[in-house]
């Protein structure tokens, strides 16, 4: 195993350790600390099973936030590390925690300066909690250990017995993966994924809140959104393109003879009342399938289509024994993707 860390030791840190551990300003968590966590890209620190008490802790890149006195360290593991966890007592359950730790001689007693992955093993007990870090620790992984495991008895179920506690960080301005809401902003306008949904920090609500973008408002009237149809006379037609969604409403007026009647579960001929301009149609994946929606003139009702690709509009039904009355204005209103 090898663990490099860079800005640590107090001479020979080498090419190798500069090149491999990572560099840039990342994103704070104050005006002096910074927010310390694993380096996406794979599946860095990644764990699995080497044997009934062993588990091996893959490669990665972090960065481990001591006081704010210490700062930063950036660290590099660059081969896999076998961790050995010792039995489990005879009555209770425990919860150790796999770490990166930072050993800096100028903060901390133990007179050495190494970063290492290591365990740190919690208090045995009914319910058992993780184990409380010391500074310049960051946790990567707690593992249950059952009551009375060890390697004669089977040792760890590793499948139920790991739990995942890696956090993520990124440069300074950039989307922090997998972001909890548990997890402080560091300032008003910062980005975070939470389970796949793009949140951005707010100072005045002090919460994250679901970003959304401005809506990019399209709107066009008249001649502009619908052509009539032969007998009819368009009086007023407005268009709106709100976020991808495209509402139409149409006021048209039955200027020809009347048409009709319709059957007795009314049915109409097909009749042509308008075509919908090229820039305002439904988007062209729907090709031919026509989008129904309701037509009125306020003394009956009845149905239309639209069909996408060439943006023609059709009355196909009315009320069962009536007739379309000329003179009498009609209205549709429809919604649909751009």
């Amino acid at each position: 195993m090898t663990v490099r860390s860079a800005w640590l030791l107090p001479n020979g840190q080498t090419r190798e350790d500069t090149r491999l551990t990572p560099v840039g300003t990342f994103a704070p968590e104050s005006e002096t600390r910074t927010r310390d966590g694993v380096i996406p890209g794979g599946d860095p620190f990644a764990a699995a099973g080497a044997g009934a008490m062993a588990l091996q802790i893959g490669v990665g890149r972090a960065l481990v936030q001591g006081t704010d006195a210490q700062g930063a360290y950036p660290v590099a593991n660059d081969a896999p590390a076998i961790l050995t966890f010792a039995d489990g007592d005879a009555q209770f359950a425990r919860i150790d925690a796999v770490v990166v730790r930072v050993y800096d001689e100028l903060f901390d007693t133990d007179g050495q300066n190494l970063a290492r992955i290591e365990i740190i093993q919690g208090e045995r007990a009914e319910t058992p909690t993780a184990p409380t870090l010391p500074s310049a620790c960051l946790r990567l992984w707690d593992v249950t250990i059952p009551a009375g495991a060890s390697a004669g008895v089977g040792g760890i179920d590793w499948t139920a017995a790991l739990a995942d506690r890696r956090r993520y960080t990124v440069a300074v301005g950039a989307v922090v993966p997998r972001g909890a809401a548990s997890d402080v902003g560091a300032y008003d306008g910062q980005y975070a994924d939470h389970g796949g949904v793009l949140k951005r920090w707010s100072v005045t609500a002090g919460q994250w809140q679901t970003y959304r973008p401005p809506s990019d408002v399209q709107t066009a009237t008249g001649a502009a959104v619908v052509t009539a149809a032969s007998g009819w006379t368009l009086h007023n037609a407005q268009a709106v393109r709100v976020s991808g969604m495209i509402t139409v409403r149409v006021q048209i007026e039955r200027t020809g003879p009347d048409y009709g009647p319709a059957s007795s579960d009314g049915n109409l001929a097909d009749l042509a009342m308008f075509t919908v301009a090229a820039g305002w149609r439904p988007n062209g994946i729907y090709g031919v399938e026509r989008m129904p929606t309701i037509v009125t003139d306020s003394y009956g009702d009845g149905a239309g289509y639209l069909t996408p690709n060439t943006g023609l509009f059709e009355l196909v039904s009315w009320g069962p024994g009536a007739t379309v009355v000329k003179n009498r204005w009609h209205r549709v209103m429809i919604t649909y993707p751009a």
